[in-house]
């Protein structure tokens, strides 16, 4: 903001060398329709402009819902200049003629800090919402990135697919979309697609009437309803049949949906959100998912980064769990160094939920505050990891899966419902590798 076309003419020139938008200005009232109209990270305003407004321009400035960073310049410098320039609530001060280079790196700085508090803003709205928050670490550029997009359209009414490995955290980021979204005080009603029988899957999602079916002795309002004014969780949504596909589909188009056995339709208002471990487009080749259905669930795609793509986040995930595990009044367990960087090795196929697994065992079983790499599991163990053998010694296909059985098993204990859940497979296949490879647990 200067009365100098000349000088802001040569500002402009030389931010806009660095990729940076100009908004030139010529008088405060410029300078405040500005700012109101777009996202300003630094004003770099004549100080005897300013001098000369009334005293609540500086208000004005730093009024606005994200006030950007002020720098001042003057002609003549001094340092009650200076001192009254601090006093004005400026971050710099310069004189003229303007150091060029001086400027371009100052308006780059603030456009820097400026995005960092915005991240930090998401952050800080994540973690009041402490329900869901204490899970989620995210300090690598993978998990700020899935951050970002869960910002964005969280207030949209659009339909979200979530991808990604199991146990990578799809049913967190569902819930913080949620939360973060204007459906925050409805209902967030979660379903896995894959858990249920098909006749009992579409009576859980649409209800029934009293009669529907055997065992049927009261009319039940099905989780379309149930979410209403909140949010529907369809988890591990490519195992779905495809007659429930169909239903889904007529259900999403419509706005509108039938009770089982009953003929009267009835509206529903909630937002899907919809997550899965495999690759729905490579279904849709194999005629196994419904194209139209995934083009109506993919309006907006977030891929959540599995475990071994964030492994920044592993320290504090690892904090965060031990606090959790902790026995109430007493100081939370440690992880030493050289247990950590065994931990940052490893490849996690179980994600962030094998690590959750992990901490709770060692929290349990370590003797000591500290936990020192002879209290890991012996699969993570450096002398006999399952990536060190695979490196060192070529092995088949069949033993590879042997030993990946084995160390699931290690880590739950030789609970079979748990490590097939890391494994994402189901008990009955898991039992029945156990008895093809005479697995000892």
């Amino acid at each position: 903001m200067d009365r100098s076309v000349s000088t802001a003419e040569m500002v402009a020139d030389t931010l806009a060398t660095a990729s940076l938008e100009i908004i030139a200005a010529t008088s405060v009232e410029d300078a405040l329709q500005g700012i109101s109209s777009s996202d300003v990270d630094l004003v770099l305003a004549d100080m005897d402009l300013i001098l000369e407004a009334d005293g609540t321009t500086l208000d004005l400035f730093k009024s606005a819902d994200d006030p950007p960073e002020l720098a001042l310049m003057t002609a003549a410098p001094t340092v009650d200049g200076a001192s009254n320039a601090v006093k004005m609530g400026a971050s710099h001060f310069l004189s003229k003629p303007l150091d060029l280079e001086a400027l371009k790196t100052i308006a780059q700085r603030a456009v820097d800090t400026r995005r960092i508090a915005q991240e930090n803003s998401v952050l800080r709205r994540l973690i009041s919402r402490q329900d869901v928050s204490d899970r989620l670490i995210s300090k690598s550029a993978a998990m700020k990135e899935v951050l970002a997009t869960v910002e964005r359209v969280a207030g949209a009414k659009a339909s979200v697919l979530l991808t990604g490995e199991t146990g990578s955290g799809k049913s967190l980021i569902a819930q913080i979309i949620h939360q973060l979204s204007p459906r925050a005080a409805g209902p967030f009603m979660p379903i896995n697609c894959g858990a249920l029988q098909e006749q009992l899957l579409e009576s859980e999602l649409f209800g029934h009437t009293k009669g529907a079916f055997t065992g049927a002795v009261t009319a039940k309002l099905g989780l379309f309803e149930v979410a209403h004014d909140g949010t529907l969780f369809l988890d591990e949504i490519a195992e779905m049949s495809p007659a429930m596909q169909t239903r889904l589909l007529q259900v999403l188009d419509s706005g509108q949906l039938r009770r089982v056995g009953g003929t009267k339709l009835r509206p529903f208002d909630a937002r899907i959100i919809a997550a899965t471990n495999k690759d729905l487009k490579a279904s849709v080749r194999e005629g196994t998912f419904r194209e139209d259905l995934f083009y109506r669930l993919n309006v907006v795609r977030i891929r959540v980064p599995p475990l071994r793509s964030r492994i920044e986040d592993i320290p504090d995930l690892v904090e965060t769990l031990f606090v959790k595990h902790g026995a109430h009044g007493t100081e939370p367990k440690t992880m030493s160094r050289r247990a950590l960087r065994i931990l940052m090795q490893y490849h996690w196929p179980g994600n962030v939920r094998e690590l959750a697994n992990l901490i709770e065992n060692v929290n349990l079983l370590a003797a000591g505050d500290v936990i020192l790499p002879e209290d890991l599991p012996r699969a993570l163990q450096p002398a006999g990891s399952f990536e060190s053998m695979a490196i060192e010694v070529p092995l088949p296909f069949t033993e590879m899966e042997r030993l990946h059985i084995m160390r699931a098993l290690d880590f739950t204990g030789g609970k079979k419902a748990p490590a097939a859940r890391l494994l994402g497979i189901d008990v009955k296949t898991l039992t029945n590798k156990i008895k093809t490879y005479k697995i000892e647990y």
